[in-house]
């Protein structure tokens, strides 16, 4: 209690006084609620491109299973784990729930409740670009939607910035110069620390990286979708590019969706990811893949190891 007194900053003793005034029980996170030896050497952290913010290995990512559709509880669970084990970048979107805003909503409560004390251990990210809001301006790469979106972002996280802020998907119908200069006004305007870019084809990326750099401000981080049944960032020319640009690559879905794990091995379980009416995993998706999966799971097992610990170390 006493280190956040001398913090002194107005939304954590605010979070004080709720304590106080209610004669609730001690919060968690003054008890010593989180693990001291965090930083003991188990969890690395790499170098982000040639800057010098130091990420995770893992991170944790929170497309699926944090909104207000999920066990709100398990979500906090969840977090406190993967603190505890040194997972210090957390990676949003405005859309992330369901329903789209929903999992910054509950991001944002589990952060005052029991982050407080830690927001500058975290490394927090949000991005903005698909279908947020209704109306012509609820998506896509415009700087009203960018800019827009960014302050809803920050309202639901009850934050004052993000450490990254990403052009989630690149919009052809938008001019790259107008996409950029949202994103260098996030920095410029201190509600972003760094900006990156998610799923843009090299020749689109390799442009955006030009503008920034033209507009005095650095891609930190490249985001794409990255598993054993999903390379085409290395087919496309992208990890070359972003090795030469010296720019960090944080990828996602390495389980290909839960795909690369025992949970489709005997079918498609009805309560499985691919099994419900609404998402990107289809069945289709699982039959296609369903001998690769095969084969790699004999692998693992070969190697003595399960499939999604073979999947996060091949990425790694």
């Amino acid at each position: 209690l006493q280190q956040c007194l001398q913090m002194k900053k107005p939304w954590e003793l605010g979070r004080l006084a709720v304590v106080e005034l209610g004669k609730r029980k001690p919060d968690r996170q003054f008890t010593g609620m989180f693990d001291s030896a965090r930083y003991d050497g188990r969890m690395p952290y790499r170098r982000c491109g040639d800057s010098g913010l130091l990420l995770p290995a893992i991170s944790l990512g929170f497309w699926h299973n944090f909104g207000h559709v999920d066990d709100f509880e398990e979500a906090r669970r969840i977090m406190r784990r993967a603190f505890d084990r040194g997972v210090t970048h957390f990676d949003l979107a405005n859309n992330y729930g369901p329903p789209a805003g929903s999992a910054e909503e509950n991001v944002g409560r589990i952060l005052v409740e029991d982050f407080a004390c830690h927001r500058d251990e975290l490394v927090i990210s949000t991005k903005a670009g698909h279908e947020m809001w209704s109306g012509p301006c609820g998506q896509k790469g415009s700087r009203k939607h960018l800019i827009s979106s960014l302050d809803q972002s920050l309202k639901r996280l009850r934050l004052a910035y993000v450490d990254i802020f990403y052009s989630h998907c690149p919009d052809p119908e938008t001019r790259l110069e107008e996409t950029m200069s949202a994103l260098a006004t996030a920095v410029n305007s201190g509600k972003a620390l760094h900006v990156g870019l998610s799923k843009y084809p090299l020749k689109r990326l390799k442009k955006a990286v030009r503008i920034l750099k033209d507009m005095g401000v650095r891609c930190l981080v490249y985001q794409p979708p990255y598993s054993i049944l999903n390379r085409w960032p290395e087919a496309e020319g992208i990890l070359d590019f972003l090795l030469e640009e010296k720019i960090g690559c944080v990828v996602f879905s390495p389980l290909a969706q839960g795909m690369l794990t025992q949970k489709y091995f005997a079918g498609i379980p009805e309560d499985s990811r691919a099994a419900q009416p609404k998402g990107f995993l289809r069945p289709e998706h699982v039959v296609a893949q369903r001998e690769k999966i095969r084969l790699l799971s004999d692998l693992a097992t070969t190697s003595g190891t399960a499939l999604n610990h073979l999947a996060i170390q091949w990425t790694l």
